[in-house]
């Protein structure tokens, strides 16, 4: 049996029509027989283009005001039917089912009219039910039809058909499968959420509930209550997701650190940081910022303390980012970032932060007040006999901001105000530190000279003598072990700087 097929005929229903016409144009130049409904058919007609509705092949209009149309055994037949299987083909032919190759549906947008603030009847009204069946029916027999399920598809699925010459492959057709599924348990997952989540807590019934896609992962529903409007306009972009939140949050948190300073870009994946520099002007920030790890920085989240001006944008434009944050963006900027259409530009409005973290633990909630303290150069105290000259305290306090933010344990490198490299949510401080050095050197960083900063004490000195013997001259750390002395020992023996802040900054 071929898994190459060519396809003979579409069904096409869908809400939004944008993209559309090339899509329906080449199917009617390939000589595809076209089915729809409704406003699709109608759109279909005003191309000029010959269009069957499905009322002609189910002998059944559209009722209960187009709550009831596709759903009929001749359009689910003419789906599902398995084409190598003899019994189905005789039915077909029995029952006079037209074979559908295609099916190209979206459904109505039902978060959208969620975070409207629409009525409850409204919302119920774009619980998509024909639309989301036709999908997981094509999707389901996916080895003899080919499934579009999203307008940002279109151009894909013209590109196969296109190049296919009406003809699709085995490979193509799960390849749409499967982003079909991920539609349809997204889709289910925003109407589980609103009706599982709907009703907030008194605290915040002020707040506007943003139902996600989904939550960490696929099979997870999630929802954002808040309002986003208030600390971001939004430019350009698809709609932030629930890791997308996540890594926002981390980067909003970590650039409230250097609000003040000298231009500095950071760049996030995963809520850490895996480039970050201060410099004269934005673009040798984020130059140096991409330095600090380019592999990592691969769809990751970036944010600037100063405007975005279009030499910078020039940069980034080469990198795929999910998300860009910046106080300001110039004209020019904004037109080299737009270029992608499915990354987000945001402009950070000035709004005060919340002081207190709240997250679930076991049968109830955890309460924190937020870390407000940031290490500062009048706030250290030298215990070696070597002191750290005026550039390394600058570099010391540099890595030690970066180090409140990123997941204990840790260890942060750094050297000239720029992220060397850091070591990330490991069980051992030494891990993290021997993750940090292995991570600079792979990047071809010279830690002669650089600095470490790390999130608490060192109760041992083998991380000093690690430190000492990759490079590292100046060391920054809370203290607070019972053996503090035998690192300072080790410092003064080898010739290292170290301060301690008395501030443990442990992030979980």
């Amino acid at each position: 049996m071929t898994t190459t097929k060519k396809a003979s005929a579409a069904l096409i229903s869908v809400f939004h029509k944008d993209g559309l016409e090339p899509i329906v144009r080449k199917l009617d130049e390939l000589g595809v027989t076209l089915y729809s409904t409704g406003g699709t058919e109608k759109f279909i007609k005003d191309l000029g283009i010959n269009v069957v509705p499905v009322e002609e092949v189910t002998d059944y209009p559209s009722i209960l005001g187009g709550r009831v149309k596709t759903l009929h055994p001749k359009v689910f037949g003419g789906i599902l039917n398995r084409q190598d299987n003899d019994g189905d083909v005789a039915q077909m032919t029995e029952y006079d089912i037209p074979q559908l190759d295609i099916v190209i549906v979206d459904l109505y947008p039902f978060e959208k009219t969620v975070a409207s603030g629409a009525s409850e009847q409204d919302i119920i009204e774009k619980i998509d039910i024909g639309g989301i069946s036709l999908i997981r029916a094509a999707a389901k027999n996916y080895k003899d039809v080919l499934c579009v399920s999203s307008m940002e598809d279109y151009e894909d699925f013209l590109n196969v058909i296109s190049e296919g010459n009406g003809y699709t492959s085995l490979e193509d057709r799960k390849r749409f499968a499967t982003k079909a599924f991920d539609v349809s348990s997204g889709y289910d997952s925003a109407i589980y959420s609103y009706f599982a989540e709907g009703q907030v807590e008194d605290d915040t019934k002020s707040q506007t509930q943003h139902i996600l896609r989904y939550g960490e992962n696929p099979h997870q529903s999630g929802s954002f209550v808040g309002d986003l409007d208030a600390i971001f306009s939004k430019l350009h972009g698809k709609e932030l997701s629930y890791n997308n939140l996540l890594d926002v949050d981390a980067a909003v948190n970590l650039m409230e650190e250097f609000k003040n300073d000298a231009p500095t870009f950071a760049i996030l994946k995963h809520n850490n940081a895996c480039g970050l520099a201060t410099r004269s002007t934005i673009k040798e920030a984020y130059v140096d910022a991409l330095a600090g790890d380019p592999v990592s920085a691969f769809g990751g989240i970036l944010i600037s303390n100063v405007e975005i001006d279009a030499a910078t944008a020039e940069e980034i434009h080469k990198l795929f980012c999910e998300v860009v944050i910046a106080p300001s963006y110039s004209e020019e900027a904004l037109d080299i970032l737009k270029g992608k259409k499915n990354r987000i530009i945001l402009i950070q409005n000035e709004v005060d932060l919340p002081e207190k973290l709240v997250r679930t633990c076991l049968n109830g909630v955890l309460v924190q007040d937020k870390d407000f303290k940031t290490d500062t150069a009048d706030g250290l105290d030298p215990v070696t006999t070597l002191q750290p000259s005026t550039e390394e305290i600058e570099d010391l306090i540099f890595a030690s901001k970066l180090c409140k933010h990123t997941k204990s344990n840790t260890i942060v490198l750094a050297k000239n105000k720029q992220l060397c490299a850091s070591g990330t949510g490991q069980t051992s401080r030494v891990d993290a530190l021997n993750q940090a050095i292995h991570k600079a050197k792979s990047f071809n960083f010279d830690l002669e000279g650089a600095v470490m900063a790390s999130d608490a004490f060192f109760p041992f000195p083998d991380c000093v003598e690690i430190a000492h013997k990759a490079g590292i001259k100046s060391i920054i750390q809370p203290g607070g072990s019972i053996k503090d002395q035998l690192s300072i020992d080790y410092c003064n023996e080898n010739g290292l700087a170290m301060v301690m802040t008395g501030t443990r900054h442990f992030k979980h």
